[in-house]
């Protein structure tokens, strides 16, 4: 996959170490991308991601892990292959089973916590 295919931003190091804060304002302030995904800690065998998002994702899935998406602001719509989609409001979450086919949209800058397995590819399974 290349940054043509896909014009995601995505950080896997882990940003924040065990015994450190984890400032999300900070880091949502500073980003000027339109779709941003950043590791922010590890706990452990999953990883907690910041995601950053204006616009809409591709559709994908991953076939062996779970993922779990809570928003903190904005409007995330989550659609899933052959059902309706789910809109995601502030603090509200949802979790995508693995091997369901979808995809996720934000028709504004929301800003949205991911919980997933340390090794998911954010891009999904080809």
């Amino acid at each position: 996959m290349n940054e043509k295919e896909y014009p995601y931003i995505n950080h896997m190091n882990i940003l924040y170490p065990a015994l450190e804060l984890v400032d999300v304002p900070k880091l949502v302030d500073r980003c000027t991308d339109r779709w941003y995904n950043q590791t922010l800690c590890q706990v452990n065998d999953s990883v907690v991601r910041l995601g950053i998002l204006e616009g809409e994702y591709h559709w994908h899935q991953h076939k062996d892990e779970d993922e779990f998406f809570f928003t903190l602001s904005g409007l995330l719509i989550i659609d899933i292959e052959g059902q309706d989609s789910v809109e995601l409001q502030p603090q509200q979450g949802f979790v995508v089973p693995k091997g369901v086919v979808h995809r996720t949209r934000a028709p504004e800058k929301t800003v949205v916590l991911m919980v997933e397995t340390v090794d998911i590819v954010p891009t999904g399974d080809t």
